[in-house]
């Protein structure tokens, strides 16, 4: 009874007006959006991750601290694209606040605002997985995205927090610089991994691979969200076989075993990828996770 009555005062104190002396609450899904929400809210903002590096963004529990931090939330900041679908609206009905409801001020689903890949134009809705019609919401991958991302989410924080408009455009302009200077370094550190073929185990890299120029041989998983079948895997061994493949492409959160098991039989590296901030023990910044990515990528840490 006293959670429900901590949850019910802290929904009704989501929809006040900002005090001068209030940081703006963000719901953060996972922890690419804390980090950017910190680059650009600097110290005016309080962020929340609902989830850490090693989870499976697409199942996650409503579990009673996130239920607790959905309701200080100003602004829910998350992926959309069906990514968060099996747990986010069970978190807003039970207890976010008016504000951030969806198609409000504090509802910020980056997939909304970039231009999305793998767009379905049919469902198969007969096949079970991981399936996003509106298209792969992994898009935290491409670091041009972040770039516009940071600027719609300033623009979200003038309208709620206004008068703290200029710490935010400060804030803007100076990731903006240091954001553009980055990618070109990191282009031109990557510019040898055009063309070069990878195997994935999930379409979480399809961001990362477009945005280098980096061919994807073959996926691991039988579709979006299955693990692969032993007849899966013998088919994806029969196919890397006629193909000069780089490396295996393994996320924090991914089983490990049948990209081992094709190493083994093809002596083809397995790449363990941070994926998000945290990843691995030296990502802890955006800028870390994409530096450690390509590095990584090249050769260079693994």
């Amino acid at each position: 009874m006293k959670f429900v009555i901590a949850l019910t005062l802290m929904t009704v104190l989501s929809a006040m007006p900002l005090t001068a002396q209030a940081k703006v609450e963000v719901f953060a899904c996972s922890p690419e959006w804390a980090a950017l929400s910190k680059e650009v809210g600097g110290d005016l903002v309080e962020v929340y991750s609902a989830t850490n590096a090693h989870d499976d963004v697409h199942h996650m529990r409503a579990k009673p601290s996130l239920l607790e931090a959905m309701g200080r939330a100003n602004i829910v900041f998350c992926s959309g694209a069906s990514l968060e679908s099996e747990w986010l609206p069970k978190l807003i009905r039970k207890s976010g606040g008016p504000d951030v409801q969806e198609n409000t001020v504090g509802w910020f689903m980056a997939s909304d605002y970039v231009e999305k890949l793998e767009v379905m134009e049919e469902v198969d809705h007969s096949v079970a997985g991981h399936i996003h019609p509106e298209g792969n919401p992994h898009v935290h991958l491409n670091p041009h995205n972040l770039l516009l991302l940071a600027e719609m989410f300033a623009d979200r924080l003038y309208q709620i927090d206004s008068q703290n408009a200029q710490e935010y455009d400060a804030n803007l302009s100076a990731f903006t610089e240091k954001w553009n200077t980055l990618i070109e370094g990191w282009e031109a550190q990557a510019e040898g991994l055009k063309n070069a073929s990878f195997v994935v185990y999930h379409n979480n890299w399809s961001y990362l691979t477009d945005w280098l120029g980096i061919n994807v041989a073959v996926s691991l998983e039988t579709h979006h969200g299955h693990p692969p079948t032993t007849s899966h895997l013998e088919a994806v061994l029969q196919n890397v076989k006629q193909k000069d493949v780089k490396a295996i492409l393994v996320a924090p959160f991914e089983s490990e075993d049948a990209a081992n098991w094709l190493s083994e039989r093809t002596n083809i590296p397995v790449l363990h990828l941070p994926y998000t901030v945290g990843g691995s023990e030296n990502v802890d910044t955006l800028e870390a996770l994409f530096t450690e990515t390509i590095a990584i990528l090249n050769g260079e840490n693994e």
